[in-house]
């Protein structure tokens, strides 16, 4: 009878247990608290980063708050093959596991929201090379060495302004359509591998790229066509993603989820 009460009251693992993630822009904003949410579901979790690594150190201490070693930081730019590669080889190496699961969070946004006509070349070319080749890049890795099976997931940050098309965001707006049609696209050629792929598109949420530039008076308009009367927090994000991570989102496949109070 003790064995028997000592089994029932043995803790049931953690949806992600053991399970290896990596999280591009993990250092701050929605990054940040996505890969603090699936550290907490059991995952261990590759910080990646592009240049802040204090921030990205901050929040591997926050994840490896006992002996055990549950998250390491990589510094990469996802616009570049080899070191999207290199991402992946120090998973593997470190945790001595294939990848289970890849978010790509890492985007970048011209704060002073140009309107098309007044948008560089050059702007235009980076913000295309970080959001939408980055995005090509990191999916292209994770569809040739995530774990077949199942349990893989590629789950890509895009944004509501896709659905909404607002001025001043022309090159970003259009950057995330493009990673919306791959995810798509990709879901279906993964056809037999066990692996998902989906979008999670954020609205308005209050990250320091969504404030850089912003004006009082745009902040509020936010808040007032947004039903719940407020702008998102990236822990109203994170558990969307955690749950595609999970094995109960396994019948989510090609799908984008607007994650945004309801104001698109």
């Amino acid at each position: 009878m003790a064995a028997e009460s000592e089994s029932s009251t043995k803790p049931l693992p953690l949806p992600l247990q053991d399970r290896l993630a990596i999280v591009t822009g993990a250092s701050r904003g929605i990054g940040r608290a996505i890969a603090l949410h699936l550290a907490s579901l059991g995952a261990n979790l590759i910080i990646n980063y592009a240049s802040n690594s204090a921030q990205a150190e901050s929040v591997a201490a926050q994840i490896n708050t006992t002996s055990t070693l549950r998250a390491l930081t990589f510094q990469a730019d996802i616009s570049h093959p080899d070191q999207v590669k290199s991402l992946f080889d120090a998973a593997e190496s470190a945790f001595n596991s294939p990848v289970h699961i890849l978010v790509n969070s890492a985007a970048i946004l011209d704060p002073n929201h140009p309107t098309l006509a007044d948008t560089t070349l050059e702007d235009f070319d980076r913000t295309f090379n970080v959001n939408a080749r980055g995005a090509f890049l990191c999916c292209r890795e994770a569809a040739n060495r995530i774990k077949r099976g199942g349990g893989g997931r590629i789950i890509c940050l895009t944004a509501s302004l896709v659905a909404s098309v607002r001025p001043g965001f022309g090159a970003y707006t259009a950057s995330k359509a493009a990673v919306e049609a791959m995810v798509k696209i990709l879901a279906k050629e993964l056809k037999g591998t066990g692996i998902t792929a989906n979008a999670v598109a954020p609205g308005a949420v209050a990250t320091d790229m969504f404030y850089a530039g912003m004006t009082e008076q745009v902040l509020k308009k936010a808040v007032e066509e947004c039903p719940m009367g407020r702008l998102g927090e990236t822990d109203d994000v994170a558990p969307v993603v955690g749950f595609l991570a999970s094995d109960a989102g396994e019948w989510v496949n090609g799908q984008i989820i607007r994650v945004n109070g309801g104001y698109v």
